[in-house]
């Protein structure tokens, strides 16, 4: 193994990081321009808060799009294919540039301003990526939310970030069908408590809008209004916050995680050198979706601050066929690519001659992310497309990857099943869940951090410090260390495994998905007394949510008809108040739900069940019978 560009070995890169985060860091900041320095590198003093480069003023639009004009102002910078469209566009650094300052004038007509909130609920479409970056250019904090998000998650959004804006679409589109947002949208407004006194729609022609007068505009006719518009960038000292992003929780108010601005760029070029190996001129290409912090990161302003020409997809991979995404790989010359383990199931159900069809020289590697990546799945597509395939393990909070291998300072061998090693910066341990002492190699332990947090991280959660503290920091014994909620080991050769959730959020085609706002909203049928729901291991999906109902009036379950027909009201509740991609794979009935003699539910003791694992430890169990309901419902389905 030898070292790369750092001319050192990663363990004493890594090494580095963590005993002198300061100068490390110092370094990885002359990656982005600054348009004042910072005064110092880190303020650990509040911890967990941790500040980035303080003093300091940059601007992440300016990064990503501004100073690549003089090299690169006509070299592609955003690519946009639309499968479902039969669209494609390509903007160079420079057209990019006018379309952000055209939006951005736009924008600040409609009220955004520094400070400001702008909601952002759009389909895979140039005119999110040009909003986002015209949010960050005037220094306006976007809230992007997930566009297959049904009323009312978007609402409980609106109410939380009180957006001055909100910029949407008439519609999105998957397999051929469009997908109305204007209504949702609407329906979200009326739901919330807070009203944004602006939308900005922009109309694909996809399907009829309804304008509220003086509240809605047209974005074709204010492009036009401020066609030859020049915004100037808004400097921001580091750690003003360029986003919040929402997460589901245990709890069923999703929390706002809070960005800066410096750290964020800075970890961000950082990534893209020594983990991504992109190279400016290069093309990214992520089949994420910018709802998500991987298409924040790694759609959006990861590559172009390392000025590279970036993939927006609108699609699925299989139409118009299970070879598109080589397609494009092949039509764009991709040499780094980004995708969920997911779409590679997907993919592993048709033919693999569709994996080499198409003239794959340009990709170097395929990075896959969003929930864990099985043994077999990678192999398929290592030997499939004979690149090297790299797992890497991170959230929402965390904003870049945890764990991985950098190869862009040691090419260290990746090994099936493992995310890798912890990454430069981030002090990673494994704690054990009753002491907060480390475990050892071989056992199971919490995933841990150490703060303070490296740059990119979360800040806190919006408008709510304590949250912050209660959430991440403490629920080790003994020690302030920010938990990833999720249970890990670690080998003898210093590689990490992921072994599941520690908490009640579960994960969906790397989609993160809190139960408790599905059992909330399942429990607003006027037919349920009571409800759990469990993520449970699939083989497509890695994780599905089950529920297990109890109605208030038996009757109503007495036969299949009538059980067939509630679970159908179901999960047309959870569409319309959650979207699909919450909807329960199964809702099952019993009459009462397995608990403690506290009152506690026995969700994994559920989710063991539904999975044919041994219920474990039941000994404060109050009503053995309800368990045995459970296995019952499971067994007749």
């Amino acid at each position: 193994m030898g070292a790369t560009n750092s001319g050192m070995s990663y363990e004493a890169f890594h090494r580095w990081s963590i005993e002198d985060p300061a100068g490390f860091w110092s370094e990885q900041a002359q990656l982005i321009d600054w348009h004042r320095p910072f005064e110092s590198v880190l303020d650990d003093s509040r911890l967990p808060f941790t500040r980035w480069f303080v003093g300091g003023q940059t601007n992440l639009c300016h990064n990503a799009v501004d100073r690549h004009l003089q090299a690169r102002g006509d070299s592609p910078a955003l690519i946009s294919v639309s499968t479902e469209t039969g669209e494609e566009r390509i903007y160079s650094f420079r057209e990019l540039h006018r379309e952000i300052n055209r939006m951005a004038a736009a924008m600040l007509e409609l009220g955004a301003k520094r400070g400001e909130r702008v909601l952002i609920y759009m389909p895979m479409i140039p005119e999110a990526v040009i909003a986002m970056l015209a949010c960050v250019r005037i220094g306006a904090i976007h809230s992007v939310v997930f566009g297959g998000f049904a009323s009312h998650s978007l609402a409980s959004r609106i109410e939380d970030a009180e957006p001055v804006l909100v910029v949407s679409a008439d519609a999105g589109s998957r397999n051929g069908k469009a997908i109305p947002y204007k209504p949702l949208l609407d329906e979200a407004i009326a739901a919330s408590a807070h009203k944004p006194p602006a939308v900005l729609m922009v109309d694909r022609g996809l399907a009829p809008m309804n304008k509220a007068e003086g509240r809605d505009h047209d974005w074709a006719a204010l492009r036009e209004r401020h066609f030859d518009a020049e915004v100037p960038v808004t400097w921001l000292e580091s750690n003003e916050v360029s986003y919040t992003l929402y997460t589901s929780g245990t709890t069923g108010r999703p929390k706002g995680v809070q960005r800066d601005t410096g750290g964020y760029a800075v970890a961000l070029a950082a990534s893209m050198k020594h983990i991504f190996c992109g190279n400016a001129g290069e093309t990214y290409f992520s089949t994420s979706d910018i709802g998500w912090v991987v298409g924040h990161s790694y759609i959006v302003y990861g590559p172009l601050i390392a000025g590279m020409a970036t993939i927006v997809y609108e699609g699925t991979p299989l139409r118009p066929d299970p070879g598109i995404l080589w397609q494009l790989v092949e039509k764009y010359r991709v040499s780094v690519m980004f995708s969920a383990p997911t779409a590679i199931r997907v993919l592993k159900k048709q033919d693999p001659s569709w994996l080499i069809r198409y003239d794959l020289s340009s990709l170097r590697v395929l990075f896959l992310a969003g929930e864990p990546l099985d043994e077999p799945t990678a192999r398929w597509i290592a030997d499939g497309l004979g690149r090297p395939i790299v797992d890497n393990y991170w959230q929402t909070e965390t904003g870049w990857p945890i764990l991985t291998v950098a190869h862009g300072i040691e090419k260290t061998p990746t090994r099936f099943g493992s995310p890798g090693m912890p990454m430069y910066g981030y002090d990673a341990r494994l704690l054990d869940e009753r002491t907060g002492e480390e475990v050892g190699v071989g056992e199971k332990g919490v995933v841990a951090i150490i703060p303070p947090l490296p740059p990119g991280c979360m800040q806190t959660v919006w408008r709510d410090d304590q949250r912050f503290v209660d959430t991440y920091f403490s629920t080790v014994p003994g020690r302030q260390a920010y938990s990833t909620f999720d249970w890990g080991m670690r080998d003898a050769d210093g590689y990490w495994f992921i072994l599941g959730r520690t908490d009640d959020v579960i994960n969906v085609a790397g989609h993160r998905l809190g139960t408790r706002e599905i059992e909330e909203s399942l429990s607003s049928h006027e037919a349920i007394a009571e409800c759990a729901v469990v993520g449970v291991a699939d083989s497509l999906k890695g994780q599905v949510a089950v529920a297990f109902a109890v109605p208030k009036d038996p009757a109503r379950i007495a036969d299949e008809a009538g059980r067939k027909a509630l679970e159908g009201e179901l999960s047309a509740l959870v569409d319309r108040q959650l979207g699909a991609v919450a909807r329960p794979a199964r809702v099952h009935f019993v009459t009462t739900l397995p608990k403690t003699r506290s009152g506690k539910v026995l969700r994994r003791s559920i989710q063991a069940l539904c999975e044919g694992r041994d219920a474990g430890d039941l000994t404060t169990i109050e009503d053995a019978t309800a368990l045995e309901q459970v296995r019952s419902a499971l067994a007749s389905a």
